[in-house]
């Protein structure tokens, strides 16, 4: 039996707590699984004397996570602290430099800092793992990274944030709007201190962020993706796309183009009966496609204590048994820059507007469409008893661009009870 591999734990959340459950009730799976003990050397925390409902007393205690990282009896630096920069950041420079593997779920800090920390662990010789970073419990990147490793990616889709799919799937199952469904969450515990981490589609931006890099080997950059939350959809949308057969999802979405690498997390219509369509509550859902593999689909519990920690210990377990690679599946010095696509690949868009009850509104609309390149595909009138018509139209495959110049020229018409709602169908 080779000698312990000796843990540091740094945050006592959900997660951390979960990782710590596993470890004390698993430790004979472990070591069979491993070939080599898992133990906990020491933690870190804000608070000392919170009741966790977990024995933290066997542990040596660190009020600083740093000192935490730099422990001669750590060999494994777990990050659980969350956040981009600050401790979390300090923290895991410190492991790093002191020669430690770092485990994490933490993909802000990844999404911000990745190619740094990639560089700085290489030069170290040191592994950062991250599979709790994204859909939590899914384990997406050792799919990505190791059993897809012979295919080239050509797109990664997917359902990121599950407390956006818990909103959207209750908004259309109790016919509630979304202030309704949102204060419901606030009230579960559902959101993040900050809600536009949830509902702004960042958090959502930051796994994607990681995916991208890990599927078309490129330099992380957050800042290159399209971000759109799902704090503008109404029930109304979500009542008429189910009635042309779609559900509304917020997707992230990045594929390789002759132009460059288009990616956005937006929300977008799916088909009903899609695998994406079907994706119930607070869930998870991962596509990949490759050139050999065709289109794969992990479906899963993307947050929760068990789910994440889950995760976070399938990479601790990698470590003990020696497993190592690149943190974003190549060397960091082989990453080269993301292309950012100009125009985004074409799709047919949903649209939903109000007209002015009069002759001739809808042959208006239909002529700026037109002028503008955009054809319809569908279209339906909805019954009203106001003075405005409510107006439901499903493009055929246009250029966003030519939807935005389209929109744009519908104001001029003087038919618009209210600005037009459009929003991507993407196909799956």
């Amino acid at each position: 039996m080779c000698t312990p591999l000796r843990l540091g734990i740094a945050g006592l959340g959900t997660v951390g707590v979960g990782v710590l459950r596993i470890v004390q009730r698993q430790a004979a799976l472990l070591s069979a699984r491993t070939g080599r003990e898992i133990t906990i050397s020491a933690v870190s925390a804000r608070s000392r004397d919170r009741d966790r409902g977990v024995r933290i007393s066997d542990y040596a205690w660190e009020d600083d996570p740093v000192a935490l990282a730099r422990r001669d009896d750590v060999d494994v630096f777990v990050e659980l602290m969350g956040g981009s920069d600050g401790p979390s950041k300090a923290a895991t420079e410190a492991a790093i430099a002191a020669g430690k593997d770092v485990v994490t779920a933490n993909k802000a800090l990844l999404a911000m800092h990745g190619q740094a920390l990639a560089e700085a662990a290489e030069a170290a010789d040191v592994s950062i793992r991250y599979e709790a970073g994204v859909a939590g419990g899914i384990p997406c990147i050792k799919a990505l990274g190791e059993s897809l490793a012979g295919n080239e990616i050509t797109r990664v889709m997917g359902v990121m944030n599950g407390t956006c799919n818990y909103i959207l799937t209750r908004m259309q199952d109790a016919g509630l709007d979304y202030q309704t469904v949102f204060a419901e969450c606030e009230e579960l515990g559902y959101l993040e201190a900050d809600p536009t981490l949830d509902v702004g589609g960042i958090d959502a931006g930051h796994k994607l962020a990681l995916l991208v890099s890990l599927a078309f080997g490129t330099r992380v950059d957050y800042g290159a993706l399209q971000i759109e939350g799902i704090e503008k959809i109404t029930i109304t949308d979500i009542e008429q796309a189910s009635d042309m057969g779609y559900r509304i999802k917020l997707l992230g979405v990045a594929q390789k183009t002759g132009r460059g690498i288009d990616a956005r997390m937006s929300p977008c219509l799916v088909p009903a009966l899609s695998p994406l369509g079907q994706l119930e509550g607070p869930m998870n859902m991962i596509v990949f496609e490759g050139d050999s593999i065709g289109q794969v689909v992990l479906r899963g519990a993307g947050a929760g204590e068990g789910p994440t920690a889950s995760a976070v210990l399938g990479d601790i377990c990698d470590l003990a048994r020696g497993h190592r690679q690149p943190i974003f599946g190549i060397p960091s010095s082989d990453l080269v820059p993301g292309e950012r696509a100009a125009r985004s690949a074409p799709a047919p868009y949903y649209m939903r507007m109000e007209l002015a009850d009069k002759p001739g509104a809808l042959a208006k609309i239909a002529t700026v469409l037109g002028d503008a390149g955009v054809s319809i595909d569908r279209m339906r009138q909805y019954g009203h008893e106001s003075a405005t018509a409510p107006v439901l139209i499903v493009t055929h495959k246009v250029q966003s661009d030519d939807l935005v110049r389209a929109v744009e020229a519908m104001e001029s018409t003087g038919v618009l009870a209210s600005a037009p709602v459009a929003i991507r169908i993407e196909e799956v």
